[in-house]
């Protein structure tokens, strides 16, 4: 494993993320939120994995209960992010989510405590504002941020006067616009991009074929409209054929590709202790750096039409 150092908190450039545990729309079951989530967790810290993602909105709250359940006994216990939704970032509301956050977790303060969305109706200096005092309290003990533009990103660090050091955004060989701006702008200033739904929601996988149905939370993608697999297919054959030079799979070197660039931290979801297992072992893959270029020029060329 690999890690990335921002501000003291030493994350594993591939993270877990838990959009999935305790949230029906997957399909998992409960079976997955009572014994596999927890065991997936258990088993990415024996893997060196530090960074664990999760948010109020995940499950209603139930991801962070499944989460701080799980990570309680661990030593070293991994790093947990978790994300507010800023539907009215004054500062008691902000303030009350955060606290009902650390209670499911089980912890005195949180970690990373990012907002997940910008509202439109107000101002990153506004929910900045809002979190201010919780940063000064100790409740949170580090701020990032979540879709937000490279602009918006640093207004949000001018107002809450201190380092927001991460921005979670949507980041992969099918969505690869971060490299133009964010990912830049984190090495220059020694931030962090993390990126969810790196393998596209299982378009980089190779899983997919043109024609197959769509079904579930890929419904709800962009990359699956107007025939996705179909256009993705260059994408793929690129990612395919890096793939077999190295004895990988494609959803591995969709990850090593991401986390080939510095300051660039991923957090894919896992549906077994297989499939994790799988991730963690992307963080040592080392791709050349002309099979980078290539998976690069894929990559523009597919959002390019997209």
């Amino acid at each position: 494993m690999r890690y990335v150092e921002v501000e003291g908190l030493h994350l594993s450039v591939i993270g877990l993320g838990t959009w999935q545990f305790g949230s029906r729309q997957w399909g998992y079951g409960d079976a997955y939120a009572t014994e596999v989530a927890p065991a997936l967790v258990r088993r990415a810290s024996e893997l060196g994995i530090t960074f664990i993602d999760t948010a109020e909105a995940y499950g209603l709250g139930r991801s962070e209960r499944i989460v701080g359940a799980a990570v309680a006994d661990l030593d070293p216990r991994p790093i947990v992010g978790t994300k507010l939704l800023p539907i009215a970032p004054a500062e008691r509301i902000v303030a009350s989510q955060a606290r009902r956050s650390a209670r499911r977790l089980g912890v005195p303060s949180l970690d990373l405590y990012q907002v997940h969305w910008p509202n439109p109706f107000v101002s990153p200096r506004r929910v900045m504002q809002s979190l201010r005092p919780l940063v000064d309290a100790g409740l949170v003990t580090h701020v990032g941020v979540s879709n937000y533009s490279l602009g918006a990103w640093h207004e949000a660090e001018r107002a809450l006067r201190a380092p927001v050091i991460s921005n979670q955004v949507r980041f992969s060989l099918a969505s690869p616009a971060p490299l133009r701006d964010l990912v830049p702008d984190a090495v220059a200033d020694g931030r962090v991009v993390i990126a969810y739904s790196p393998l596209g929601q299982g378009l980089l996988s190779g899983a997919l074929a043109p024609g197959d149905p769509v079904t579930g939370m890929r419904r709800m993608s962009p990359l699956f409209r107007r025939d996705g697999v179909e256009r993705a297919m260059p994408l793929l054959a690129v990612v395919a054929d890096v793939a077999a030079a190295h004895g990988a799979t494609p959803a591995q070197v969709a990850l090593a590709w991401l986390v080939s660039h510095p300051r660039v931290v991923a957090i894919p979801g896992a549906r077994t202790v297989e499939q994790l297992e799988e991730n963690a072992a992307a963080a040592d893959l080392a791709l050349a750096p002309d099979e980078v270029d290539r998976l690069t020029e894929a990559a523009e060329a597919f959002a390019a039409q997209s």
